[in-house]
């Protein structure tokens, strides 16, 4: 009951001080699109970093992969960290730059519409703007259930699922739409720092008590001898590569991160976060992912169907140690979850709305925040059935995201690209990748490789193929993205 008191108590204190940063962020929000989206493209390298890293790494680095550690093999690393740390970072100079030159002299506040106006088509930008919500839209509904189950158990079912997935996305509706991005990352920046904290103090906690590294490590040797040899079982070389280069791919194209490439202050905060973007996802993944591989030599019992850190923690710290870090676990959905609803409202206002219903855009502002409102009340309904094929496509979001991926590089670099080009390449990947998901007839797999990085190269090769085969449409315009350029 102490416990349980306690880890509420930190997610109030946690849903308090938010909601102070986003009353403040409020008073220095300007009622425009831009400031509410993009904070006016005035953050810092501090504050983008990480707000970067907390919207994206969240919950998942303190379950899901030393889950994954813990039942494969300590190589998760090697796909997360090494892997994704450097490819994220070399596509946030790659894609990132150039996005951010041309949105600073467009004006562009999200992918549909930089897209759009190149090619002269607000049927490409809808195009983008309903892929991007197609996926996005289960993994806030996602993060809402986890917070209810959480909940659920932390109360021993006092407070129902309903009831603590409701209070979260009525706080996160409140707070989004008050604070907008400024707030946003406002706040992440305090939970990244607070991840890192947690996870070298319970790494550090947890081999106190057990000896050291060398210790655990022994013991892991004498439980599984063969668990530290590299290579083998789930870790192929095709598996490493495809679900490595599937989630750096789809994080470029992730809506909540994607438009982080347009917020920087200036070209050297960019350069920075890039540099130190490896640097700060391995300061997180190598403890909390070595936690998980040490936990398999050690006394530890995981339920079936549960978390390994939690179990880990349980068993080895302070019961008021163990609280904090999966009360901060459960506050980390919730940084992930309002960067979602913002960037989902913002694709439905920019790229859906204003082309379509009116594009003069009166009181996008208030839209913006009935937008929040709307996209989480209709997840939270959806997380109530929770519905297997809503969390399919939340499984699989990484490489529906990561078929964007290669058409938008490609329009960025190469100015042949026509709008032909890009409703093939975009079309064709998707419908390729959707197939090998939701029907039998295509393979989810080829030769080891999965059928995301197929998909990538199928929609590469339709971007280049039918724009060197098809003429610029009259109205695009290639200077667009140049002019952009110029202005660096």
């Amino acid at each position: 009951m102490a416990n349980t008191a306690l880890q509420l108590g930190i997610v109030g204190g946690y849903l308090l001080v938010a909601l102070t940063i986003g009353l403040v962020a409020y008073r220095l929000t300007d009622n425009t699109a831009e400031d509410y989206y993009l904070a006016d493209r005035t953050l810092g390298t501090v504050v983008l970093l990480f707000t970067t890293f907390a919207t994206l790494l969240s919950a998942f680095t303190f379950f899901g992969g030393p889950n994954v550690s813990y039942s494969a093999g300590p190589e998760w690393i090697l796909v997360m960290g090494l892997m994704d740390g450097v490819l994220f970072a070399v596509l946030w100079y790659v894609l990132g730059y150039k996005q951010w030159l041309i949105g600073r002299a467009q004006g562009y506040v999200t992918l549909g519409e930089m897209l759009g106006d190149r090619f002269g088509s607000r049927g490409l930008r809808g195009i983008v703007a309903a892929i991007s919500l197609f996926w996005l839209f289960p993994y806030v509904m996602l993060q809402q259930q986890g917070a209810g189950v959480a909940l659920a158990g932390l109360t021993g079912g006092a407070i129902p699922y309903w009831v603590g997935a409701g209070t979260i996305t009525l706080f996160m509706i409140v707070y989004v739409a008050i604070s907008g991005m400024r707030g946003v990352a406002w706040t992440d920046t305090l939970q990244g720092l607070f991840m890192l904290v947690l996870i070298w103090g319970a790494a550090a906690w947890v081999l106190a008590v057990v000896g050291g590294p060398s210790a655990a490590t022994r013991q892991l040797l004498s439980t599984d001898p063969g668990f530290l040899t590299l290579g083998g079982g789930l870790y192929t070389p095709q598996y490493v590569l495809s679900t490595a280069i599937s989630i750096a791919f789809g994080v470029a194209m992730f809506p909540q991160i994607n438009q982080r490439f347009f917020v920087a202050r200036s070209k050297e905060v960019l350069q920075r976060t890039f540099a130190l973007w490896p640097v700060l996802v391995l300061l997180l993944f190598v403890p909390a992912f070595m936690l998980g591989t040490w936990a398999r030599g050690l006394d530890v019992s995981v339920p079936e169907g549960g978390n390994v850190v939690p179990a880990l923690l349980t068993a080895y710290t302070p019961g008021w140690f163990a609280a904090l870090v999966i009360a901060g676990a459960m506050a980390a959905m919730m940084s992930s979850s309002d960067s979602m609803l913002l960037s989902g409202s913002s694709y439905f206002t920019r790229d859906l709305y204003r082309p379509f219903v009116d594009s003069e855009g009166r009181r996008e502002d208030l839209l913006a925040r009935v937008g929040v409102a709307a996209f989480a009340t209709l997840s939270f309904v959806a997380s109530l059935f929770r519905p297997g094929t809503l969390i399919e496509i939340g499984d699989t979001a990484f490489g529906g995201f990561a078929q964007l991926a290669l058409p938008v590089l490609v329009a960025l670099y190469w100015s042949g690209t026509t709008r032909d080009g890009m409703f093939a390449g975009i079309l064709g990947s998707q419908a390729f990748y959707l197939a090998s998901v939701f029907t039998p007839w295509v393979p989810s797999a080829y030769g080891g490789w999965s059928a995301s990085v197929v998909g990538m190269l199928l929609g590469l090769v339709l971007t280049i193929g039918v724009s060197a085969l098809t003429a610029p449409a009259t109205e695009e315009d290639r200077q667009v993205y140049s002019e952009g350029l110029r202005a660096d």
